[in-house]
């Protein structure tokens, strides 16, 4: 009985809102008769009809999911305001019992139970996606072989620059790199090597092939053969798109692929670096994914490097301003140094002198480290103190630098938020004695260890936040003896330049409809490819 009058006191606070609703609406529209009057009538009647059953309906959900009855509306004769010291009861109702039989509901309410229990599965495998896995990780390799148009934006460097080039080996050398051309077997809309954005790229040393490297937003590592080709599943008879791109994804970290580097031991051996907080080494015959690293603070790897004077040592930054180095051979923790009080964007080690660092901080610095020399050190200004290499050299930007990245002569380009791409120049590197600042002869300040940049570069590196960060990157080791690197252009293209600041070339196309924002040159041959938001990749050569 107690249930039934609870249940007509619901109707009859639901009956005096609608009357009271018609009132107000009665109020605007003035008297009604007639048939108007009628038809009116009828539809006020569904109108309440519905609101009790969606009444009705949000009763039997609440008991369903076994949580408290909606509370019933107060009365408007109640005063809204209680008076100030006045006692409040703390009595605690149960969930008020209803007959699941008169509700139409099943013995249990097994529907209500089953919705419940997809529900917390959903939310746990949700959970699950983002969780690092620590063992190794198996894939199948079979498909990689190693034996809307929008407008155009304005260049900035065109074939009459190249044309008005007095120097005969710099025109030579723009020509040729001017005269690099596009993939023409696919468009760039068609080539989507990753499912999200591109976070950085690569290509595999083989020259054999040009085989594309990229990691994304979310741990995928996509692999694109150039060379080769796949059938379209989903072709029919007569259909002109029987080919696909030879692309083969790989789930290897759960979050974003902040970095990797290719061992210069193994073709088939690839370090990917990942925000995951772990470093994997991805043996690409076996299809084997094997964990050689991972931080016990759970701060994301920004950048990784291995060198061909030792085959066991690994380099890393974080995002938490640490450099690290880590002995495969054994399986104790890493050496971790505090570097910085805020991110380290990128880092890389001299490639003849690799115990030489150079970071790239959020602080507004690249500083030049020498892991000869582990000094235990403290500044008043920095929030850190403990062993770490001995700093010996160090420039201020106006704005955050981005990435800071040493070639095999010694130059370091740097990229910028205050728009600009840096070049410092230290040809003697080697001759450097441990520890010591940097000769002012050697690093262009008017003091030892104060770095200046020979060469400024103006450009726009305010990507925004649906771009990949825009990083100056070297080629390592050109065939043709020309020291030159690459940075994405936010007019859709990419920008090439010389050691020296010298633009040598800007690439782009009509088909390239967004930001080829992860850039990379091959290694020896001139072959430039670039990455975007969206996981497409865009080829020159």
């Amino acid at each position: 009985m107690k249930q039934k009058k609870e249940k007509l006191d619901d109707e009859e606070v639901l009956d005096q809102e609608d009357e009271e609703t018609q009132q107000d609406e009665d109020a605007k529209v003035g008297t009604v008769g007639g048939a108007d009057f009628n038809e009116y009538e009828r539809q006020r009647q569904e109108n309440i009809l519905k609101n009790k059953l969606l009444l009705q309906q949000l009763q039997l959900d609440s008991i369903a999911l076994g949580s408290k009855p909606k509370p019933k509306p107060k009365t408007a004769h109640k005063s809204a305001h209680r008076k100030k010291g006045s006692s409040v009861s703390t009595t605690e109702y149960a969930p008020r019992r209803q007959s699941s039989r008169i509700a139409g509901l099943p013995a249990d309410s097994e529907k209500a139970k089953r919705k419940y229990e997809e529900s917390a599965l959903i939310e746990q495998a949700e959970r699950t996606k983002r969780m690092r896995v620590g063992g190794d990780i198996k894939f199948d390799v079979g498909g990689i072989d190693l034996s809307v148009k929008g407008a155009r934006y304005e260049r900035t460097f065109t074939d009459e620059d190249v044309k008005d080039t007095d120097n005969m080996d710099v025109k030579k050398l723009r020509e040729k790199i001017m005269g690099l051309r596009l993939y023409e077997r696919w468009a760039p809309n068609d080539i989507k090597i990753t499912p999200e954005r591109t976070y950085y790229l690569g290509f595999h040393p083989t020259t054999d092939k040009q085989l594309i490297f990229a990691g994304d937003k979310l741990g995928t590592l996509g692999v694109w053969d150039a060379s080769s080709s796949k059938s379209n599943p989903n072709a029919e008879e007569g259909d002109d798109d029987k080919e696909l791109p030879a692309i083969s994804e790989f789930k290897i970290h759960p979050r974003t692929i902040s970095s990797f580097a290719f061992s210069p031991f193994s073709m088939n051996t690839i370090l990917t670096a990942s925000y995951d907080s772990s470093i994997r080494s991805f043996d690409l015959a076996k299809g084997l994914s094997t964990e050689v690293y991972f931080g016990e603070d759970e701060e994301g790897i920004s950048g990784v490097e291995i060198h061909d004077d030792n085959p066991y040592l690994i380099y890393f930054s974080t995002l938490k301003g640490r450099m690290g180095r880590k002995d495969t051979r054994y399986n104790g923790k890493a050496d971790v140094w505090q570097l910085s009080d805020k991110k380290i964007g990128g880092f890389s080690m001299h490639p003849k002198q690799t115990h030489l660092c150079v970071t790239a901080s959020l602080d507004r610095t690249i500083k030049i480290w020498d892991l000869r020399k582990i000094v235990s050190d403290y500044r008043e200004n920095e929030d850190y103190s403990g062993p770490k290499p001995k700093m010996i050299g160090e420039h201020t930007s106006r704005l955050s630098v981005s990435s800071a990245y040493w070639n095999r002569n010694g130059s370091i380009a740097t990229t910028s938020y205050d728009d600009t791409v840096k070049i410092y120049r230290f040809p003697d590197a080697g001759s450097w004695a441990p520890g010591a600042k940097i000769p002012a002869a050697d690093c262009g300040g008017e003091a030892d260890g104060e770095v200046e940049p020979r060469t400024v570069i103006k450009h726009n590196n305010q990507t925004g936040r649906w771009v990949t960060i825009l990083r100056a990157q070297w080629q390592q080791n050109p065939r043709d003896g020309a020291d030159k690197l690459v940075i994405g252009n936010m007019n859709r293209f990419l920008d090439i330049y010389a050691e020296d600041g010298t633009q040598l070339a800007q690439l782009g196309d009509d088909s390239l409809t967004a930001v080829p924002a992860a850039a990379q040159l091959h290694s020896t041959e001139n072959w430039v490819a670039g990455g975007t938001a969206s996981g497409k990749v865009v080829l020159f050569s």
